[in-house]
């Protein structure tokens, strides 16, 4: 068994993405990046040999924590060091970190609303299109509801109707005819797709695409389409439950697919290797041709922020599965990292969001391989859309309101105007009142050509995989560094917060999964600390952690942090064992966040030291009205 794993983990390294060259150069002198290097260090030292891969990681991982508060515990959030104090060790751990500075200009510049409503995002996955500057630019002063019923502060920028850029329609039609003949396209449409094909590195030769209206429809599209008859297994790579995944097993099961997942083990949550071999690898040779199933395989965990070696593809299709790579929780260069000229699923699904910190409304993209495209099945599927420029919207909401069978406009019963944490909803009716008059000859060229850029791929593809990576690299093994280092006060060292998956190291992802405890040690419920977060104007998520295999030595603490899912619309009272699980706080990182975000969430955390911060804070919510959240 350790064989095997050795030689997984060989394997893996020589398969890695073309793209660690460019990380070489980038990274200073050709080993993994170390953001402890000199910054004023010569870069070309010859005689000096490279360090290994594995030898760069072990020092990033060490000298991090050794940087990072070193021999120090917090039990008071009143005794936290100042965000200024603390982003100046930050820089002196992390020197390379001001190289990045070409996304705190993007920020400032493209997305000034974060510092004006000093809102911390850290909910958001997926990838942005568009920016909130090109947002204020598209919303002609025409088209915004001007009333003395929504006051705006002089202070702040202006709020705009919730109907920026596009809407969508949904598409009659099976898949598989999609994919092979596609069908009528707007020249918006035509524009977004090859936008986005180029900014994955998707060739159109290879791959066929059609949007979704989100995850979730993706992923059930081609449980519909898939043949499950014959090829009879889904087997998932999930350490979290995933709402997407769920519709997709429940709709294969249907189809007369057997579902399997991977597991894996406690404490650290790593992927349980040997077990997901031997489901992958076929024991019949004879019947290797034969296809065996559907794959489906995560590039990392949304929630932990657990990598995955790519390895695990190329076994895979070697033992005949077709393979399906969820990038929805990629950052948005990873695909960069991927290298679609080594592997060439069959499947590939991803999804888009409009402005980041502002409309987290937008669609999925799924990808399907053209040699694979004849083995799906033809059926009733729903869930395929076309992409409505927003001149057509105004058109379809003054001429013919709430009747127009085509256009699926998203905002099409109410508008949006939110200003902080008030939200003020117009109806339907009256964002046609106010719309009425406006003629499509109003809309400038100038102002088409707004919607036909996607300044935030742009800004992304401008920046480059290397800066993206090592910033986020740098803010959340800090934060988890941080988290770490708060402790309860008058205990045996009862820490305050636990974190599921990888902690401090090098190759994690840019999210965390982790849960806050009393002083007694009873967790705080993840859906109270994502309320009293709220709050404080900082956007957290939370999910559920499963399959996770306990071996017997874990057995009494297996009693202690399993819980069953809070499923109330499920009639099952039973412990089903997809039920068991750990619920969770989720923070994720997108490009755009700061040194600020992460101290803030920090301190935000560090207020729970106070014994007496749950109960002032329901104490607040009861006195405001608002609905109180009992802690189990």
């Amino acid at each position: 068994m350790r064989k095997d794993q050795r030689s997984m983990k060989e394997e893996s390294q020589k398969m890695q993405s073309p793209c660690l060259e460019e990380f070489s150069q980038g990274c200073l002198h050709g080993c993994c990046p170390s953001p402890f290097l000199n910054q004023h260090e010569p870069q070309t030292k010859a005689s000096k040999p490279r360090n290994s891969s594995a030898a760069c990681r072990r020092d990033f991982a060490s000298k991090t924590t050794s940087s990072i508060f070193p021999n120090t515990q917090f039990t008071n959030h009143e005794s936290l060091p100042s965000m200024q104090d603390s982003f100046a060790e930050f820089t002196k751990a992390y020197p390379q970190y001001s190289d990045t500075y070409r996304v705190d200009q993007i920020r400032s510049r493209e997305y000034y609303h974060l510092s004006f409503s000093d809102h911390t995002c850290l909910d958001y996955l997926g990838i942005g299109l568009f920016s909130y500057s090109q947002l204020q630019k598209q919303e002609c002063p025409k088209y915004r509801i001007a009333s003395s019923s929504f006051p705006v502060p002089p202070e702040s920028p202006p709020p705009v109707l919730d109907i920026p850029f596009f809407g969508v329609s949904y598409k009659p039609g099976n898949l598989k005819t999609q994919l092979l003949h596609g069908g009528v396209a707007s020249e918006f449409e035509s524009v977004i797709r090859k936008r986005i094909m180029s900014f994955l590195n998707v060739s159109e030769n290879d791959y066929s695409m059609v949007f979704t209206a989100n995850k979730t429809s993706a992923f059930k599209l081609v449980a519909e389409s898939y043949p499950f008859q014959s090829n009879r297994k889904l087997l998932t790579v999930y350490d979290y439950e995933s709402e997407a995944i769920e519709a997709m097993s429940n709709s294969s099961e249907k189809n007369g697919a057997k579902v399997m997942s991977a597991e894996f083990s406690w404490p650290r949550l790593r992927l349980q290797s040997s077990k997901l071999r031997n489901m992958l690898v076929s024991k019949e040779k004879k019947k290797k041709k034969k296809r065996r199933g559907l794959f489906v395989f995560p590039l990392h965990s949304r929630m932990t922020g657990a990598r995955y070696p790519y390895l695990w593809m190329s076994i895979a299709e070697e033992n005949g599965w077709h393979v399906l790579i969820d990038s929805c929780a990629l950052g948005p260069k990873d695909m960069d990292s991927f290298g679609l000229s080594l592997f060439r699923p069959d499947f590939l699904i991803c999804s888009f969001y409009k402005v980041f910190g502002e409309n987290p409304s937008g669609f999925a993209c799924l990808f399907a391989k053209k040699s694979t495209i004849p083995v799906l099945e033809t059926s009733s599927t729903s869930g395929i859309i076309g992409l409505i420029p927003s001149q057509k919207l105004f058109r379809a909401v003054t001429e013919s309101p709430g009747t127009d069978t085509e256009v699926e406009y998203l905002a099409s019963q109410s508008g949006r105007i939110e200003k902080g944490k008030t939200t003020y909803e117009i109806q339907h009716a009256e964002i046609v009142e106010k719309l009425k008059g406006i003629e499509m000859s109003e809309v400038s060229e100038s102002d088409k050509g707004i919607e036909m850029e996607c300044r935030g791929l742009d800004e992304v593809d401008s920046l480059g995989l290397v800066t993206i990576s090592n910033r986020a690299r740098c803010l959340i093994n800090w934060l988890v560094s941080a988290l770490l280092k708060l402790q309860h006060p008058n205990t045996n060292g009862t820490p305050l917060v636990r974190i599921y998956g990888p902690k401090v190291k090098f190759d994690r992802g840019p999210a965390i999964a982790f849960n806050v405890f009393d002083w007694k040690g009873e967790k705080i419920e993840p859906v109270l600390v994502q309320k009293l977060a709220d709050r404080s104007n900082i956007s957290l998520s939370y999910g559920f952690l499963h399959h996770i295999w306990f071996a017997d030595k874990y057995q009494e603490e297996k009693e202690k942090v399993i819980e069953r899912r809070n499923n109330e619309a499920d009639g099952n009272k039973g412990k089903d064992k997809s039920d068991m699980g750990i619920a969770v706080v989720t923070a994720a990182l997108g490009f755009l966040a700061n040194f600020q975000d992460i101290y803030k969430l920090w301190a935000f955390i560090a207020q729970f030291l106070d014994a007496d911060f749950v109960e002032k804070e329901r104490w607040r919510y009861t006195s405001l009205n608002q609905k109180t959240i009992e802690v189990l």
